[in-house]
């Protein structure tokens, strides 16, 4: 059959496809950020390739006219996005009864999708970036209109399959089944690395979701507000001796990035009560925190700044303000001034560190980006000597009494890269870790992961503010602020909510609540929207979660029984869910430090009021944290066990999990000492 007569059958074929009309080219907003040109390491057979896999999905009477585009679309950035499908002006999520589709969950899927493109919510939207510097939606623009597609025809005896980014269909199913089944990056083992994933992405067959990206289930910075609001209280009670009832008032915390999740910091540590100082080199995402109220001071002299800083340490006010430099600057400036610093951290995106991920100490922003699409050799170059001089200067803080935690970016991994093997625990491998923790090794880990809290999040598909102030109380009425220290942190989280205005993009909210207050407060929403009270709600949480993802470097961090390098929990909570019947099962690879360092597992389920969804709810919800709790557990995490000899009571003969018994250490070191002697 010649290719003429082929093209013609799969256009009859298709159901759902891309029309035979070019879209006009568009124009780009100023004044909106843009991503950085992606590695090109494709030859020139490759490029051919990669032209071909982008063709694939446009009727072949256009391709004359797109291929040129197409190509000077990836040698100039790097990827083919096909900026010309991209739908005209912002992308905003909308009610979710102005979305067209044979089901809701198709048009609570269609909002999730869009509010993670919002340029509010995106940090390089035309390139359908969210957060995290290249966590996508999904590949290009001829995949974002496919899929909404297929979501607006998908009916409840169908679930839409999604490898990367790409529909690869609906395929026949039943109403107890998800609705999406997606997957990203999920590269063979002996391929898993960044040149082979670069390659992949450029060739158009591999997206990296990082987590809500890919997940759909991003809600704005407000999604990383409360976990690092957590993570800097419990971080004050155990290095600083505060007290439970105790903020951060009059200390001071030094970090840097206000892009995608790291804009969460400047809201976070105003909520927490203290003194924050963010370093930032991109004055536009600068500006997006200003204007959204989620920052309250910017300068670029650091003699102004710590003039504020000593003045709203003796108020005992809380502030954040931003730094428009480069971290490693900042750190110099408070060295060379003897500055006491509580607490140090940094949210630049190391895992992501030589595509631009990371701005090298020296380079404004834009020189940086110029570098990096002109000399990538030399670009690394610079972050190398960046990395060495950042990890010195935190180096002789922390020797000044400063804790200094990694926030899972990948940080530590990219020092060691950089040529810094003393920051390995055993400079020839950094396999057995790093000379400084992780936030989740020493806080988040044994506070929240083992005990089963974590970023639970909804969304009020009827974009109404009252829909949200009713779930925000009736959340409040389900938690026991006496129960424990966690409960009474989200007990107040919850009550000032609304007051610290968290919301930017879809009427949204995300606790830190434990696997038993999920399923009650699941519950309670399907019920209230069975009663009418409320309108439908779309139910998920962060992936980076007692159960959702294995990252050795980060969520799993602070499990020690050799097991931190295993996949199986993240991969199993993405069947079980499936099993059970969420709306939206996602599995990823790479997250927030890097491709081939972590799998991660995600969810989205559709309260639409019914009885089925509450069966769903008791099984799934259960099932998504304490499977990882369990694993925890049988990691001997003693708080983990804990909460799994809790849930093994309430469930009864409706559950059974193995449970570790504990060896005496004195018996193994006497046997294994005198083996050895």
């Amino acid at each position: 059959m010649d290719k003429k007569s082929l093209n013609w059958q799969v256009g009859q074929a298709m159901q759902v496809k891309l029309p035979a009309e070019l879209p006009e080219k568009k124009e780009f907003k100023p004044g909106i950020r843009r991503a950085p040109k992606r590695k090109l390491n494709l030859d020139r057979e490759e490029i051919k390739l990669a032209l071909k896999n982008a063709l694939r999905y446009i009727p072949e009477e256009l391709h004359e006219e797109l291929a040129p585009e197409f190509l000077d679309e990836l040698m100039t950035r790097g990827r083919i996005y096909g900026y010309r499908y991209r739908p005209e002006g912002n992308i905003k999520a909308k009610p979710v009864d102005q979305y067209q589709s044979k089901t809701l969950e198709g048009r609570a899927l269609q909002l999730m999708i869009d509010n993670n493109l919002d340029f509010d919510v995106a940090l390089y939207p035309y390139e359908l970036v969210t957060y995290g510097e290249t966590g996508q939606v999904c590949q290009n623009w001829m995949q974002y209109r496919l899929i909404k597609k297929y979501l607006q025809v998908m009916t409840e005896e169908q679930t839409l399959v999604v490898n990367s980014g790409h529909p690869l269909g609906l395929f026949p199913s039943k109403p107890e089944a998800p609705r999406v089944l997606s997957t990203n990056a999920l590269m063979v083992g002996m391929f898993d690395d960044s040149e082979h994933f670069n390659k992949a992405a450029a060739l158009g067959v591999a997206n990296y979701g990082q987590m809500t990206a890919g997940g759909w289930m991003y809600i704005g910075p407000q999604g990383i507000v409360h976990g690092t609001y957590l993570t800097l209280l419990n971080a004050g009670r155990k290095f600083l001796n505060n007290d439970q009832d105790e903020d951060l008032s009059g200390q001071l915390y030094i970090t840097s990035g206000l892009g995608g999740m790291s804009g969460a910091q400047a809201k976070a540590i105003e909520i927490a009560g203290g003194v924050g100082v963010i370093a930032e080199v991109d004055k536009s995402a600068i500006e997006t925190r200003k204007s959204q109220g989620w920052l309250s001071k910017v300068s670029d002299d650091l003699d102004q700044i710590f003039k504020w800083v000593r003045r709203y340490q003796a108020s005992g006010e809380a502030v954040s303000i931003a730094y428009h430099g480069n971290i490693v600057d900042l750190l110099e400036y408070v060295v060379v001034n003897s500055i006491h610093v509580d607490l140090l951290s940094d949210q630049t995106s190391c895992h992501d560190a030589y595509t631009g991920g990371y701005i090298p100490v020296g380079y404004q922003y834009d020189e940086a980006r110029e570098l990096l699409a002109e000399d990538t050799d030399k670009f690394k170059e610079a972050v190398d000597k960046s990395l060495r001089k950042h990890y010195d200067l935190i180096s002789k803080l922390v020797d000044s009494d400063t804790y200094f935690f990694d926030y899972g970016n990948s940080f530590m991994k990219a020092v060691y890269d950089a040529g810094v093997k003393e920051i390995a625990i055993d400079e020839n491998n950094p396999d057995k870790g790093f000379i400084f923790p992780s936030y989740v090794e020493d806080i988040m880990g044994p506070v929240c992961f083992d005990y089963g809290y974590g970023p639970y999040r909804w969304v009020c598909l009827s974009g109404k503010e009252e829909d949200l102030k009713k779930t925000d109380r009736a959340a409040r009425e389900i938690i026991d602020p006496d129960r424990r220290a966690q409960d009474y942190d989200n007990y107040q989280w919850i009550k000032d909510a609304e007051e610290n205005d968290l919301v930017v993009g879809s009427k949204a909210r995300i606790l830190y609540t434990d696997g038993f207050g999920r399923v009650e407060m699941a519950l309670k929403f399907n019920q209230m929207v069975r009663d009418g009270e409320i309108g439908p709600v779309m139910l998920g949480r962060d992936h980076h979660d007692t159960g959702g993802t294995d990252s050795p470097f980060r969520e799993t961090a602070n499990i020690k029984d050799g097991s931190n390098i295993m996949a199986e929990m993240s991969i199993q909570c993405f069947a079980g869910n499936a099993a059970r019947g969420m709306t939206l099962a996602v599995q990823s690879n790479g997250g927030g430090v890097g491709i081939g360092k972590a799998f991660n597992s995600g969810f989205g389920l559709v309260l639409d009021g019914s009885e089925r969804v509450d069966r769903i709810i008791k099984a799934s919800i259960d099932w998504d944290v304490h499977g990882g709790v369990a694993r925890r557990a049988w990691a001997q995490n003693p708080h983990a066990v804990e909460t799994m000899l809790e849930w093994q009571k309430k469930r009864g003969d409706n559950g059974a999990v193995t449970l570790p018994y504990q060896a005496d250490q004195n018996l193994i070191d006497n046997l294994v000492e005198d083996q050895f002697e």
